[in-house]
């Protein structure tokens, strides 16, 4: 008997043991966890029914908590609707929370580790608790102009001021009204949300740091250019062959240069020449020459490869491994395989013009909390000295060239020194539509942005009415001040 009852017993302590240890992970381990649940109803309702703090750009508001009737206490409100979408992102008691309004919630709903002493005087005083406001590193007039350029197109366009990382502009199109999304009505809230999903545009897909990424074209000249100097065999001066077209190793396929243009009159081109006209001959023969591990490490020293959180999360740009000398050739001038975002192809601009240094991206520049005083305070951050100096001012040289003399000359404000590159990348339409880009800097001695414009599907013609005077635009915006 006093066996069975001692067993009985040790099976009780055992139980209880078990059940306390399991409050304990709850309790202490799993709680934050579950609290940031988005669908934790408890969770849910808490946060609607607390006065979340603003996103701010230039001082403005450009998300912000209003009071309504309802279940939740606040409703999130974007005044400018699609202008900051793939920014801000949206808050919903239905799909939860987007981009910074993910990504800086702690500090929006006021939960952050930074806010406690704020949370318990709260409790103490009885008051209704506030979220931090986030202030980000946009300008709001090249954001602006950033977004007119894009209406009616899909593509992407970003800015960075090149000696801080900081974002000054991220537009990309087309865009969401946040404020659909964010909706209380449950029902309008889904039919926003299937509307945007089934579009083939793919409005709710950021193009500036994600999405299927882009092939940038010959804006890759850049990094072929930069591998070509540092690695001792080239110089400005070197004579590269030229021919018309290259045929390609192992294959039957020739690659051209653009038929009809500049690169046509040069059996032999220099750097410069080829540069200035985007001749994909005279890269692809470099580019062979030094082989793919120079290529791909140049590519990764200016990001290629990297994990990156802005604090948004920034797919990886790719360049392509273990490719034939043919392979090679293509992924030279930007196609093939490689793989960019828009955000990484404006980082080698900006590493460009900030003599070889680059600077990690950021796009929030201050939390405050509701008293005004700063929770936080990011600083610049260097990611990686890119090349060097002298190699970064033979670049600035070149590019400037491209804009005074070559196919870039679009992107020229008079007055003021611009670094510049166009690219044209094929993708594979039956109509001949192509992908646009520009990516350059301003003033090239000395910059204040650097930006890279990416057009999807535009035949050349139209191609030439947006995306070098879309850059002449920003950088006129910046210039003039």
């Amino acid at each position: 008997m006093n066996r069975s009852i001692r067993h009985v017993w040790m099976a009780a302590v055992a139980m209880f043991a078990v059940l306390l240890l399991a409050l304990t992970s709850i309790m202490f381990f799993q709680q934050r966890s579950l609290a940031a649940d988005p669908w934790n109803t408890r969770t849910l309702y808490e946060q609607f029914g607390r006065d979340r703090g603003s996103i701010l750009a230039g001082g403005e508001e450009i998300a912000r908590s209003v009071p309504t009737e309802g279940d939740y206490a606040f409703a999130r409100e974007y005044p400018q609707g699609d202008l900051y979408s793939e920014i801000t992102g949206y808050f919903s008691p239905v799909y939860g929370a987007t981009a910074l309004e993910q990504e800086m919630g702690d500090e929006l709903s006021g939960s952050s580790d930074d806010q406690f002493y704020n949370r318990v005087m709260s409790t103490l005083s009885g008051e209704q608790q506030t979220g931090a406001s986030v202030e980000t590193t946009l300008d709001p007039e090249l954001q602006q102009i950033a977004h007119d350029s894009l209406q009616g197109r899909q593509g992407a366009i970003v800015a960075i001021e090149p000696d801080t990382g900081r974002i000054l502009a991220m537009a990309s199109s087309p865009g969401f009204d946040p404020n659909k999304m964010s909706s209380h009505d449950t029902e309008s809230v889904m039919a926003a949300s299937e509307a945007y999903s089934s579009d083939p545009a793919q409005p709710l897909v950021n193009r500036t740091i994600g999405g299927d990424l882009y092939a940038p074209a010959s804006t890759f000249k850049l990094i072929d250019t930069v591998a070509a100097l540092e690695s001792g065999e080239y110089t400005t001066d070197t004579e590269i062959p030229n021919p018309q077209e290259l045929e390609l190793p192992g294959t039957s396929i020739t690659l051209p240069n653009y038929r009809g243009g500049p690169c046509d009159a040069r059996d032999v081109a220099d750097l410069q020449f080829a540069l200035e006209n985007s001749c994909n001959v005279p890269f692809a023969q470099v580019a062979m020459d030094l082989g793919e591990d120079r290529i791909a490490q140049t590519a990764e020293n200016f990001g290629y490869g990297q994990d990156l959180d802005i604090p948004m999360s920034v797919t990886p740009s790719s360049f392509p491994e273990g490719m034939t000398d043919a392979e090679l050739a293509m992924a030279s001038i930007g196609q093939y395989d490689v793989r960019s975002t828009p955000m990484q192809v404006a980082m080698i601009s900006a590493a460009l013009g900030n003599d070889g240094v680059l600077m990690k991206p950021q796009l929030v520049d201050q939390v405050r909390s509701s008293d005004l005083s700063v929770i936080q305070d990011f600083e610049p951050e260097e990611l990686n000295q890119a090349t060097s100096a002298d190699v970064a001012d033979t670049l600035e040289d070149l590019m400037v060239s491209d804009v005074d003399n070559g196919i870039a000359r679009g992107a020229a404000v008079p007055g003021h020194s611009v670094a510049g590159k166009t690219g044209t990348a094929e993708i594979g339409s039956e109509t001949g539509l192509t992908d646009s880009w520009f990516t350059g800097f301003a003033p090239a001695d000395d910059p204040e942005i650097a930006i890279a414009v990416v057009f999807e599907d535009v035949d050349t013609t139209t191609a030439s009415t947006l995306t070098s005077p879309t850059a002449q635009r920003m950088f006129e915006e910046v210039l003039t001040r």
